[in-house]
């Protein structure tokens, strides 16, 4: 049989360090997320970190758009230190970043790494000048720069010249092949200036956002071409609930399939009343069912049909779900390698036993007409049958003992 290759191999990139995160082609491809609180309001930012951080954000990025928010990264980092939090925070810059980390020293110590945006880091002849202050700093603090350039806020000047030039062919371009163009340019050619000021090629990360699916897995595959320098991906302004996570997954996916990218972030809005933490599982999971990464025990779901009547297994599922995400921080702490655990919760005898018993972990639910009873497959084998009305709290007792059992310890019981 011909064999089916899973993903193309990654690009070959210098490795970047971020604190202890490692970005580039040697390394797995880092999870990432941004804040949405005012970063001048220390207690609720610092908890909003920490939050992204426990649900699996490996860098958290910070507005800082002001002389408060500035001054409050040192007591930001404070409070997180205090709860023991270790993700590096990145600082996102736009217009008067040159000025605030001139004028707060102790922001620019602290933070791990600087986004630049080369479309709105200064105007006019300061543009350069503002440009060389910020890498200047980065040199100076020995930090990270992403230069993220982001189609909202393209340099204007750079689009207008393409868009003459283009005029002027024979056969012109339509416009949007002119604005990747442009997009791309700004990237590569502001990672030359920062290169040119002294900056190191290992201290560089590129990104190039749209808010279009196909315009992104365009764009990224000529960046790709055009560069080595690691690649931050994302859609930008990705929408609302399915949109943005279907939007999301599209493009990022194809990318990622084909070898490209090396930091991932989803940026959703979010649901009223729905946590920030949303876009991290989302990004989580997508590099999981990618087989890019594991994070997390992954549950296979019966997604119900005219035999699956009762929606206990719809129920079951989500409590599966909870368990596991609930259970992860203690686990990866004392286990290693139970985020590649897989479980199967199914909902009828068609598919139920054999989707189990691929599982390490699987239960198969009766349908309708069944007996009333569900058979516990573990490790391809049926273990036990569960009945009556503590299935659930019975098949979650069998997962816990499963990591207990079948993973070695990362430290000892009574060392925790």
């Amino acid at each position: 049989m011909t064999e089916i290759a899973r993903t193309a191999s990654r690009r070959e990139t210098p490795t970047v360090s971020i604190d202890s995160v490692k970005v580039g082609s040697n390394h797995p491809i880092v999870v990432q997320s941004m804040t949405n609180t005012d970063t001048a309001d220390v207690k609720a930012t610092a908890r909003q970190v920490a939050e992204l951080a426990r649900a699996g954000s490996e860098l958290v990025r910070i507005t800082v758009n002001t002389l408060e928010a500035a001054a409050a990264v040192p007591e930001i980092q404070s409070r997180l230190d205090m709860m023991s939090c270790n993700v590096p925070l990145i600082g996102d810059f736009h217009y008067n970043g040159h000025q605030l980390l001139k004028e707060v020293p102790e922001c620019a110590s602290i933070l791990a790494k600087y986004r630049i945006n080369p479309g709105n880091v200064g105007f006019g002849r300061k543009k350069d000048e503002q440009f060389a202050t910020i890498v200047d700093l980065a040199i100076e603090y020995g930090k990270p720069v992403r230069i993220g350039v982001n189609w909202g806020s393209l340099d204007a000047r750079l689009l207008a010249r393409l868009m003459d030039e283009n005029a002027k062919l024979s056969k012109p371009l339509d416009a949007s092949v002119v604005m990747r163009e442009a997009l791309i340019s700004s990237a590569v050619d502001s990672a030359k200036q920062a290169e040119q000021l002294g900056l190191a090629h290992d201290r560089i990360i590129l990104s190039c956002k749209v808010s279009d699916v196909q315009d992104l897995i365009g764009v990224y595959r000529a960046l790709g071409e055009r560069c080595d320098y690691p690649l931050h991906l994302g859609l930008t302004e990705a929408g609302m609930g399915s949109k943005g996570i279907v939007s999301s997954t599209a493009a990022m996916a194809v990318l990622l399939q084909q070898g490209i990218g090396d930091t991932v972030r989803v940026s959703l809005t979010p649901e009223p009343g729905q946590p920030r933490t949303d876009e991290v599982h989302v990004a989580q999971e997508l590099l999981q069912s990618m087989g890019l990464r594991a994070f997390t025990p992954m549950v296979t779901a019966c997604p119900g049909c005219g035999r699956t009547t009762s929606t206990f297994f719809q129920s079951l599922a989500q409590d599966v779900q909870e368990f596991v995400r609930g259970r992860m921080p203690d686990w990866k702490r004392r286990y290693d390698g139970v985020e590649n655990l897989s479980l199967a919760v199914m909902g009828c005898i068609v598919n139920g036993p054999g989707e189990s018993r691929h599982a390490d972990i699987g239960i198969s639910l009766p349908g309708t007409g069944e007996a009333p009873s569900a058979p516990v497959y573990i490790d391809g084998e049926k273990q036990v049958t569960l009945r009556g009305d503590a299935v659930a709290a019975e098949f979650l007792d069998l997962i816990e003992q499963y990591v207990e059992t079948h993973y070695p310890a990362r430290i000892r019981e009574d060392n925790p």
